[in-house]
């Protein structure tokens, strides 16, 4: 690999624009697949620049599409771009600049979902956690549809220090919509204080960094666009294994609008609901009047920390799921009111 600065930067040569390999290709932008793409080059490489200096770095790329901010990434003197894109009529596009790049670009037609990253790049490029974040990024224009389920596993990632993470505390730079963006980085008491806040920010430090307006995206989405940036935490704001945290997190946003007792109460059987909820509280000192969004990080981690200890005293209680019990609930209401029925035939 050569050392930065040794030679000139890479720039591509000139190449047709998005809007001709669009036409070429006859690509159009699939709605079942919440397909949107960003043509305006300079937007890309605003994108790109924002995600720090990529000179020599090795970049996973997802959601490519017909390539507009892998023109970016490639510009910006990459060691090697790997892009992994699921819609087969990508592919041409995207060969055309790995043709103008020797070298510097692999396509993997695949599904970002179940791609597995750990042995995509050299093992030299691995960093002990503690150190600063290896020379490892991911980038991507996120079709929506795939958005908040990527992000969630790529944060168990994050927790159990696997897959995209296997290098170290690898920086990832993603696009959302504007609200999802929002719910992301939102603080305590904001409107957009959600499950997402809380599951990012207790892992990484999220910054959104840039908004660009829907018209710039074609086709015109009905709302703007965020670019969320992701540094895994060193250390994780608490120290739990991911589901069970999960679990707390998304049991407490139940019901966003009422106390949180009542949304943490669904963490118990109905049978030892109010007596375990408010040991819960009380053990973690978290006031059972504040409503979700008033939940700090901090009362998280008190209130997981708590949680294990209980699954701890009683192994059967994190196996359980309030909706399960509802559904059994509904069933045997089911077979009292078929049995009256008989008996009244």
């Amino acid at each position: 690999m050569a050392g930065s600065g040794t030679l000139s930067a890479f720039r591509l040569p000139p190449l047709p624009t998005i809007r001709e390999i669009i036409k070429l290709f006859r690509l159009q932008a699939a709605k079942q697949l919440s397909q949107n793409f960003l043509l305006d080059l300079r937007l890309t490489d605003k994108i790109v620049r924002k995600a720090g200096n990529l000179t020599d770095a090795y970049v996973y790329e997802v959601g490519p599409g017909p390539g507009g901010i892998t023109r970016s990434i490639l510009n910006a003197n990459v060691a090697e771009l790997l892009v992994v894109e699921k819609d087969s009529r990508f592919i041409p596009g995207l060969q055309m600049l790995s043709d103008a790049a020797p070298g510097k670009l692999r396509i993997v037609h695949g599904d970002v979902l179940t791609f597995k990253i750990e042995r995509a790049f050299p093992e030299s490029l691995k960093r002990k956690w503690e150190d600063d974040p290896p020379n490892v990024h991911i980038i991507g224009n996120l079709p929506f549809n795939v958005s908040t389920p990527l992000i969630i596993k790529w944060l168990e990632n994050v927790s159990c220090r696997d897959g995209p993470f296997i290098y170290g505390r690898t920086q990832m730079m993603l696009t959302f919509q504007k609200e999802v963006a929002e719910r992301l980085t939102a603080n305590t008491g904001s409107k957009q204080r959600s499950r997402l806040s809380v599951m990012a920010q207790y892992l990484c430090s999220v910054q959104h960094i840039l908004t660009i307006p829907g018209q710039a995206f074609v086709p015109k989405p009905e709302v703007d666009v965020g670019v969320v940036h992701f540094t895994p935490l060193v250390r994780p704001r608490i120290e739990q294994p991911f589901k069970l945290v999960e679990k707390v997190i998304q049991n407490a946003f139940q019901f966003r609008r009422k106390y949180c007792y009542r949304g943490l109460g669904m963490l118990f059987p109905e049978v030892e609901r109010m007596e375990s909820t408010g040991k819960l509280l009380e053990l973690a000192d978290v006031d059972p009047t504040l409503r979700p969004t008033q939940l700090s990080v901090s009362h998280f981690k008190s209130l997981c920390d708590v949680y294990r200890k209980m699954c701890d005293e009683d192994p059967l209680l994190f196996a359980y799921n309030f909706r399960e019990e509802l559904k059994q609930n509904k069933s045997k209401n089911q077979e009292k009111e078929d049995d009256k029925e008989k008996h009244r035939l």
